[in-house]
């Protein structure tokens, strides 16, 4: 006997292959292949409607608000059944006690609380003793983030490793890739991972290879200077022999726009030579991250603290502001990208909530300020703990980097609160992909863009027994109706239920239903080559 009988149902198995009439069943948390005549203890008529993998989420920064209420409505309610987190030199493991302030100062962009348990996370596999007890809604597959472990060995120390510390982190790195880590991240427009040099990198990736692990970057340029930030990223990949994946892949900036016609054939040139390159991408055109990355980050060697408070000085804010309106400034500028101060919106700023949802220059003139002097009043006042979004992106870009075979789906979601604001994605990444690409654009099938958000990622990204409709995979699946299916998030709304999507099961659990959690939180962190 089944112990779910999904039939009639339009399936789309996660291949790319054209969509098919027919019947799923789950036992045992397993996707059985029927013909419908099965007994089951539960069917469900999904007349009219598709049957599906759950969705793959190559980029999440779920592991900063693990198991909490608001990581189930982030990803379960858009359709995410697994998530790849740990992204962007960003982790919540490993943690040396001495540096918990600093650690927890920088993972503050993604998350509004830390758990009383987290010093004790000095090692992946601890970490994970505390993850295994989360109640997860969604499977959860980690990273060790660079900023991580430099601030675990040597702070926010603005130098190279010395050998000692860089056999130490290699270490601590080993350990967690022996304990099922995925991989290894880098955000390298973030102090403390912007320090390194790239052969650091390369040491720190030789570690990860054994274990045929991935490296995934944010790499240290994704305007001007992209062409070579690629170059670099694809170098580790060689001379390291693991796989890599770039980040969010995008271009930043308009007299950047049209950059990725190089940056793809980077990719394919470097796959023809065998390095195992990939790249994932949200289906937005405005990046978000932290007010404070407008600024050249060597400024924030000693923390955030250290700079609010340096930031109080006009004269220091003059400087600044030079080094911000010279595209010269050799760092990933923000400001510039977006065109100003009209293209940067502020979405998180919880010291003054009065500027939330607003453009700098909206902001600005409401206060009657400059809108400089509001920004960098802004930051002092929130100790630059502040989130942006910004305009930097073009439709033609985003469309053209979504059709090359070697781009996947990711959200980059960073997902504080659900009752605060932020950028769409965090929320309805996967749906918007679909009412984006297909039926706006029109540029893909529904079946290929859901090959890029389920098998595709699980493949490139090794992740077993998930991302098909086959006999013997886990069951994650969406029944969902095309017609209904819409993304609600927007910017001025950002964190919204989508519409469409019926019924989420996670390793054959029914966990959401009719805009529902049904209670049960059957998601597991996945052990890499487990």
């Amino acid at each position: 006997m089944l112990d779910v009988l999904i039939k009639n149902a339009k399936i789309i198995d996660g291949s790319g292959k054209e969509a098919y009439d027919g019947c799923v069943g789950i036992r045992d948390g397993k996707i059985v292949l029927t013909d419908g005549s099965e007994s089951a203890k539960q069917v469900i008529d999904a007349a009219g409607r598709f049957v599906s993998p759950g969705f793959i989420d190559a980029h999440s920064h779920g592991d900063l608000i693990l198991g909490s209420e608001d990581a189930h409505l982030f990803k379960t309610t858009q359709g995410v059944t697994t998530e790849i987190v740990g992204q962007c030199g960003l982790s919540m493991a490993p943690v040396a006690e001495k540096n918990l302030a600093d650690i927890q100062n920088m993972l503050s962009m993604g998350t509004t609380w830390f758990p009383d348990d987290m010093s004790n996370w000095d090692s992946f596999a601890r970490y994970l003793e505390y993850a295994d007890k989360q109640p997860l809604t969604a499977n959860v597959k980690m990273y060790i983030g660079h900023s991580s472990l430099r601030i675990a060995v040597m702070g926010m120390a603005n130098r190279p490793a010395t050998d000692e510390e860089l056999e130490k982190m290699k270490q601590i790195l080993r350990d967690a890739m022996e304990a099922g880590a995925a991989g290894f991240s880098t955000g390298l427009i973030y102090t403390p991972s912007c320090y390194a040099e790239e052969k650091e990198i390369i040491e720190l990736a030789k570690v990860i290879a054994p274990y045929n692990g991935i490296y995934a970057s944010h790499m240290r340029n994704e305007s001007n200077e992209i062409v070579e930030a690629v170059k670099e990223t694809i170098n580790v990949g060689r001379q390291a022999g693991v796989r890599v994946d770039i980040s969010h892949h995008k271009m930043l900036g308009k007299p950047n726009w049209g950059k990725q016609k190089e940056t793809l054939q980077l990719i394919h040139d470097a796959r023809a030579e065998g390095i195992q390159v990939i790249c994932d991408q949200y289906p937005y055109t405005c990046n978000m991250t932290t007010l404070n990355a407008c600024m050249p980050p060597w400024y924030f060697e000693n923390g955030f603290r250290s700079m609010t408070e340096k930031l109080k000085d006009r004269k220091f804010r003059e400087t600044i502001k030079a080094e911000m309106e010279n595209p010269e400034t050799p760092y990933d500028n923000y400001y510039l990208n977006a065109g100003g101060w009209g293209g940067v919106y502020v979405y998180s700023a919880s010291k003054t909530p009065e500027a939330e949802g607003k453009f700098i220059t909206e902001y600005a003139s409401e206060i009657g300020k400059d809108p400089w002097e509001t920004f960098f009043d802004l930051c002092v006042a929130n100790n630059c703990e502040t989130g942006g979004v910004y305009s930097s992106m073009c439709d033609e870009d985003v469309c053209e980097i979504i059709l090359d075979p070697y781009c996947i789906v990711g959200s980059d979601g960073l997902t504080r609160s659900w009752s605060e604001k932020g950028h769409p994605r965090a929320s309805g990444t996967f749906p918007h992909a679909i009412t984006y690409f297909v039926k706006e654009k029109g540029i893909m099938t529904l079946e290929q863009v859901i090959h890029k958000m389920t098998e595709l990622t699980a493949e490139y990204l090794l992740i077993k027994n998930k991302g098909l409709i086959r006999d013997g995979y886990d069951a994650d699946l969406l029944i969902f109706d095309y017609d209904r299916l819409q993304d609600t998030a927007t910017y001025s709304n950002s964190n919204s239920i989508t519409e469409g999507i019926d019924y989420v099961f996670v390793n054959g659990q029914l966990v959401y239903h009719d805009k529902q959690f049904t209670g049960v939180t059957p998601g597991r962190m996945i052990r890499h080559n487990a």
